[in-house]
C-alpha cells in the first residue's frame, strides 16, 4: 500500500501570523485543525514539514535534529519573506520544544508550547512511541509479520543514533529555557502518557517570561491538537493571542 505523503500548509489570511510545528514522527496533520481555526479568526498560519518526516521510518533515520531544526528556521523565514514581522510560534511535542528553542534564538511575538518534553532518555515513552510508529507504518504498508519483525530488528539497531541525538537536543533546550522572555502559554493534557505533567511544570517554572500561563486539559492525552478538548485549546490559544501587543 502506498501511503499519502504529508505536506506543509499555508493558510494566508490576516496580518497576524502563527508558525505551527508538529511533533516527532508526526506531520502537519498534527496542527492542521488549529491552522483552520486560526484561518477562521483571520489569522495566517504556516506549518513546515520537518525533513525526514511524513514518510517512511527509514527516511526519518536518515535525518537529524539539526535537519528538523533547519526546517523550523525555514518556516520562520518563509513567514518573514511573506511580510510578517510579528510571529507567534505554537508547537506540539517536539514542536513544542522547538517553539521554546525559537523563543530564545529569534524574535517571536509569543510562544505556545503544547505537551513539550523537557527531557528524553532511553526509557522515555517518546522512544517507545518511535518504535511503535515504525511498526505501525510497516503494517499500513501491508507487510507480513515476518517481514516486519526482520525490518524492526534493523530499525532498532539503526535508531540508536537518532534517539541519542534527540535526547541531547531536548537536554540542550532544557538548559536554555531560562533565556525565554517572550509571553508564553504552556499547555498540557493530564492524561498524557507520552510526556508527563512534570515536564510542563518545569517549563513554566523555568522560563523568565513575565507573561506566562499554564493550561491543563484534564480529559486530553498527548496529541492535544486533535483530542477531545481541542476546541477549548483553540479558544485558549485565541485568548492568549489577543493579549499580545500586536502592532497591527
Amino acid at each position: 500500500m502506498k501511503l499519502r505523503q504529508a505536506e506543509p500548509f499555508y493558510f494566508k489570511k490576516g496580518p497576524k501570523a502563527f508558525l505551527l510545528l508538529h511533533g516527532f514522527t508526526g506531520n502537519t496533520a498534527d496542527v492542521r485543525m488549529l491552522g483552520r481555526f486560526l484561518e477562521d479568526q483571520n489569522i495566517t498560519s504556516y506549518a513546515p514539514l520537518y525533513k525526514g518526516h511524513g514518510g517512511t521510518p527509514e527516511a526519518l533515520l536518515e535525518t537529524t535534529p539539526e535537519d528538523w531544526w533547519s526546517s523550523v528556521l525555514e518556516g520562520y523565514q518563509f513567514l518573514k519573506d511573506e511580510g510578517f514581522d510579528e510571529i507567534v510560534v505554537a508547537g506540539l511535542s517536539l514542536g513544542g520544544a522547538f517553539s521554546l528553542k525559537l523563543g530564545y534564538n529569534l524574535p517571536v511575538k509569543g510562544i505556545i508550547t503544547m505537551a513539550a518534553p523537557s527531557e528524553v532518555n532511553g526509557d522515555s515513552p517518546i522512544i517507545r512511541g518511535f518504535r511503535s510508529f515504525a511498526e505501525k507504518y510497516k503494517q499500513y504498508e501491508g507487510k507480513d509479520a515476518e517481514t516486519i519483525a526482520a525490518e524492526m530488528t534493523v530499525f532498532d539497531s539503526e535508531s540508536f543514533s537518532t534517539i541519542t541525538q534527540l535526547s541531547n537536543e531536548i537536554q540542550s533546550i532544557r538548559d536554555n529555557i531560562d533565556m525565554i522572555y517572550a509571553p508564553i502559554m504552556v499547555a498540557q493534557g493530564e492524561l498524557d502518557k507520552m510526556v508527563t505533567s512534570d515536564n510542563a511544570q518545569y517549563i513554566y517554572d523555568h522560563v523568565e517570561s513575565n507573561d506566562k500561563s499554564l493550561k491543563w486539559y484534564p480529559k486530553s492525552g498527548h496529541i492535544l491538537t486533535l483530542d477531545i478538548e481541542r476546541k477549548q485549546l483553540h479558544e485558549d490559544i485565541l485568548a492568549f493571542s489577543e493579549t499580545l501587543d500586536w502592532s497591527n
